[in-house]
């Protein structure tokens, strides 16, 4: 739970102002849903959504000294005032109430969540070969699906399902063609990397920093996401860190039999394949996370000391339609096939895409809703038989599994006792 600090630098044609319109419009948005429902006002109050801080209000700050856990805005924005090269950025700076998403924490919530359900069963290490439709005449009435548990197992298996929803991340291209599923996208691989700043520099927390600029150039958005004990995420926008010059790929639609699946270059598909952990590949891996830390340290000078972990996070991004400046979520439902595809830029996008499914369900009478307040609440069961220290747990043996750094999975070091 930590705001996110918002800058534009001096190079930027744009201006901080130019930023303000959007926050209005999610102040605007969150107040509305808090009227609705007291519940969701999860991030304060909507008149503290973000503050503006001028120069010499930075400056006021950068001679406080830092607080070990900070609880106000200004507090938040002490470590940014101290280290933060004042003459690289415009003014205002923007501190806006968005707190952080660990995904290792996600996860784990989501392993426990499943495993929780007698009706859910989640296979790891398994490939589906072929989807099948099962028709009547012209209706589709279920699908049978023919898997292989392991990649060495040349054993066949299969179940038939009522509905088949295809949210294969940036391989539903390979499904859609087993269904017969037509559909314009496109694929771009793209990492960001794990660094590790000494927190005895840091001097205390941190928020996450974002510097604006404009995706795909050379002054590309720098992102410097903070994870527990010193280490940090990168994020930046150009070609030399987070974007690929040829990681975008199209459909391909030559030949006599045209696939919705774009093609990764084959590099690409090898470090997802493979982890990145080719000896040939450790090099790039290292080289773009120093990249990394020099573009951050462009603005933040004394993160120039920080030292490259030597792990990504990284995949294949998937891109519905065919403009790739756009990051939208696509859930598409195809009810007379009894089919829907999720295309989840976001995590955030999933309980959208869950809800589009559930009224699909619903409409076609697979599935019976007592009332619309039941269709509307999503209810966390799974909450009520585990507790923090369930989600340090698993969270610490994902980061583990991964070969991240434990502390990344943001665990209470007392969970193992």
């Amino acid at each position: 739970m930590r705001p996110t600090g918002c800058a534009v630098p001096t190079r930027d044609e744009g201006t901080p102002e130019d930023l303000l319109p959007r926050l209005d419009k999610l102040v605007a948005k969150y107040r509305e849903l808090i009227a609705n429902d007291p519940a969701n006002k999860v991030i304060g109050e909507p008149e503290d959504y973000y503050r503006l801080y001028d120069r010499a209000d930075v400056e006021r700050l950068a001679n406080s000294p830092q607080v070990a856990e900070p609880q106000t805005p200004d507090e938040w924005m002490i470590p940014i005032a101290k280290k933060l090269n004042l003459d690289k950025v415009k003014f205002p700076l923007i501190l806006v109430n968005e707190y952080g998403w660990n995904i290792f924490r996600m996860s784990a919530s989501a392993t426990l969540a499943l495993n929780d359900l007698p009706n859910a069963h989640v296979h790891t290490d398994t490939l589906v070969k072929q989807v099948t439709p099962i028709t009547d005449g012209d209706e589709v009435q279920s699908w049978q699906i023919n898997y292989q548990r392991n990649e060495h197992d040349g054993k066949s298996q299969q179940i038939n399902v009522d509905f088949l929803i295809n949210a294969s991340g940036f391989r539903t291209g390979v499904i859609d063609d087993m269904a017969g599923v037509d559909v314009t996208r496109m694929v771009e691989f793209k990492a960001s990397y794990v660094t590790h700043w000494s927190p005895e520099k840091m001097g205390g927390l941190m928020p996450e920093l974002i510097i604006h600029g404009t995706r795909g150039t050379p002054h590309g958005m720098v992102q410097l996401t903070p994870y527990p004990d010193g280490n940090f995420q990168i994020h930046s926008m150009n070609h030399e860190v987070t974007l690929f010059p040829d990681g975008l790929a199209k459909l391909e639609q030559d030949g006599d039999k045209p696939s919705n699946q774009p093609r990764l270059k084959d590099d690409y598909r090898r470090y997802i394949d493979s982890d990145w952990t080719g000896e040939d590949d450790q090099p790039i891996l290292d080289a773009r996370s120093q990249k990394a830390i020099e573009q951050v340290a462009e603005f933040v000078p004394s993160f120039a000391s920080a030292t490259v972990v030597g792990k990504a996070l990284y995949g294949g991004q998937q891109i519905p339609g065919e403009d790739d400046t756009l990051r939208v979520a696509d859930m598409s439902v195809y009810k007379d096939k009894r089919y829907a595809r999720a295309e989840n830029v976001k995590a955030s996008s999933a309980l959208q895409a869950s809800d589009v499914v559930v009224d699909a369900l619903a409409e076609i009478g697979l599935l019976a809703m007592s009332s619309d307040a039941e269709r509307d609440e999503h209810r966390w069961d799974y909450l009520a038989k585990y507790n923090v220290n369930d989600i340090d747990r698993v969270a610490y043996l994902t980061a583990t599994a991964r070969q991240f750094p434990t502390a990344m999975g943001g665990v209470n070091r007392d969970f193992i006792s």
